[in-house]
């Protein structure tokens, strides 16, 4: 019970942190890209697409069940530098880092889920 609490005050205490993730299908090297502000929010993707409830790409879902869980690798391509700048708008950054990772892995079509925009 003890462990229980200690891993739950270190939940609380860790920062949160913006960034870019991948969803990797290892059976067909397809990717999504996608970005959030709150990379612990990965945990509410993984279980979005295990309940069949992930309404941001329809694709991914389908092959999600398709495949099974243990085809999919879900990890983090890069964390948001955040500025000390008054002028910082995360939100900005965040979509500049998604883009940058976009055209960098071009995730479209027989590559990827993602959709041109």
């Amino acid at each position: 019970m003890e462990r229980k609490r200690e891993l739950k005050q270190q939940f609380k205490e860790t920062p949160i942190e913006a960034g870019v993730y991948q969803i990797k299908n290892t059976v067909n090297n397809k990717v999504f890209i996608g970005s959030t502000n709150n990379l612990k929010n990965l945990n509410g993707v993984k279980f979005s697409l295990e309940t069949n409830s992930y309404m941001p790409n329809r694709e991914l879902q389908d092959e999600w069940n398709q495949y099974g869980k243990e085809a999919f690798e879900i990890s983090i391509l890069e964390k948001l530098k955040k500025k000390d700048d008054p002028y910082f708008n995360e939100k900005e950054a965040l979509g500049k880092l998604e883009e940058k990772w976009l055209e960098e892995l071009q995730p479209y079509g027989e590559k990827g889920y993602n959709k041109k925009k």
